[in-house]
């Protein structure tokens, strides 16, 4: 097994005032060359966005771009025409394909939104855009279980341009969870949301990350309750 960490004090950050941003990967003015992806995995961004401020239309071409609210109220709107809010419980999937023009705001006044953004590189370049948003309550309310929201093959509530698997895990302490990778040529990468894990005698903390590849699986002990999302996604094209 190989094993690289990503220590959460280690990300970049940018504080925009309106916004206030980590990245895990090189993103934006942050750049580590030692950090510029995971495998087909390239942009694990943790934001954090004032009441009423966003980001303006801005473009995006061949990438999978899945948005995973913490907290608060995510407005979204694009160019072919969708406008929804989603809120902690979805998840929203855009396909950027040939290209398409989207905005993210905070929908509320009053409150913090915190969300991640994921960007994986795609299977198939220069496809049709697509956008959708999820609820995936039904699979991820039950604890004690790393319950797939992201799947190519049908078995999660939502799909992207890519052969990765999504998994949310709200775990208590004491738990132990075995991770089966779907292939040898793939790696998972484990976020850490909250709370305190062990995996391959390495302690993740609270927006620690970690990739795992060259292996079947990956054991995970909780060591405070915690919230994990594991991303696997394809090593190489």
């Amino acid at each position: 097994m190989r094993v690289v960490v990503d220590k959460a004090q280690s990300r970049g950050y940018a504080n925009h005032g309106w916004l206030k941003t980590h990245h895990t990967f090189s993103f934006a003015n942050y750049y580590n060359p030692e950090r510029v992806h995971f495998g087909m995995l390239r942009v694990l961004n943790d934001d954090s966005v004032a009441p009423g401020e966003g980001f303006d239309m801005h473009p995006h071409k061949n990438m999978e771009v899945i948005s995973i609210p913490l907290k608060g109220y995510l407005r979204h709107g694009d160019s072919i025409k969708n406008s929804e809010v989603i809120t902690p419980g979805d998840i929203q999937v855009m396909s950027a394909g040939t290209g398409i023009v989207h905005s993210e705001f905070n929908d509320s006044g009053n409150e913090q939104l915190e969300f991640l953004q994921i960007w994986v590189f795609p299977r198939e370049e220069n496809t049709k855009p697509h956008y959708a948003s999820y609820d995936v309550r039904p699979v991820t309310s039950e604890k004690n279980k790393l319950s797939l929201i992201i799947a190519p093959d049908g078995s999660a509530p939502a799909s992207i341009n890519q052969d990765a698997w999504f998994s949310l895990g709200n775990l208590d302490a004491g738990q132990v969870k075995e991770y089966k990778l779907h292939s040898k040529n793939n790696g998972v990468y484990l976020f850490v949301i909250d709370g305190e894990v062990e995996v391959s005698n390495t302690i993740l903390s609270k927006r620690d990350g970690a990739g795992f590849w060259e292996t079947n699986s990956i054991t995970i002990e909780v060591l405070k309750h915690a919230k994990v999302l594991l991303i696997e996604i394809p090593m190489m094209k």
